[in-house]
C-alpha cells in the first residue's frame, strides 16, 4: 500500500519553493552529502521524494539551533548506524557543541563588560561636557 508521503515527488524548483531554499542550495546540499542523490528522469531532471523535503526541513531547523552544515552532515550520516553507537556519536557531537558554546558565551560576556565600560565612559563624558573628543575613540586609537 502506498501513502501520499511515499508517492509525492518534487522537481528541484518545487522542492526549492516548498523548502524556502534555492535550487542552487539544494544542489549544494546534494554535493556535500546532506541530501542523498535524487532519482533522475530520462531527461536528467532531479526528482525528489517527500523524504527529501523532510530532510531539508531538519537541516534548516538544525541550522536555526546553531549547528553548522558539517555538524548536520555528521548527524545525518549516522542514520545508517543503529543503537548505542549512533547515540554515542550524537552525544559526542553535542558535547563538543556545548563546549564550543561555553567558550563563545565567555567571550561574549567579556565583550559585554568591555562595551559596558565604554558606554559608561561616554555617559560620564556627555554628562560632564568637558571634553572635545570621545574617550572611547581615543582609547581605541591608542590600541591600534
Amino acid at each position: 500500500m502506498t501513502t501520499p508521503e511515499t508517492t509525492t515527488t518534487y522537481q528541484i524548483g518545487e522542492l526549492a519553493a516548498r523548502s524556502g531554499l534555492t535550487p542552487d542550495a539544494l544542489r549544494y546540499y546534494e554535493r556535500i552529502g546532506l541530501l542523498p542523490p535524487p532519482r533522475r528522469t530520462p531527461g536528467g531532471f532531479r526528482v525528489y521524494t517527500a523524504a527529501a523535503l523532510d530532510r531539508v526541513q531538519f537541516i534548516k531547523q538544525a541550522q536555526t539551533l546553531g549547528l553548522s552544515l558539517q555538524e548536520i552532515r555528521d548527524l545525518t550520516t549516522y542514520t545508517g548506524r543503529g543503537g548505542l553507537k549512533r547515540c554515542q556519536q550524537v552525544h559526542d557531537l553535542l558535547h563538543r557543541k556545548i563546549a564550543d558554546l561555553d567558550v563563545r558565551l565567555a567571550e561574549l560576556r567579556e565583550f559585554r563588560r568591555t562595551l559596558q565600560s565604554y558606554f559608561e565612559e561616554c555617559e560620564r563624558t556627555l554628562a560632564e561636557r568637558n571634553r572635545t573628543e570621545c574617550p572611547v575613540i581615543e582609547h581605541l586609537e591608542v590600541k591600534s
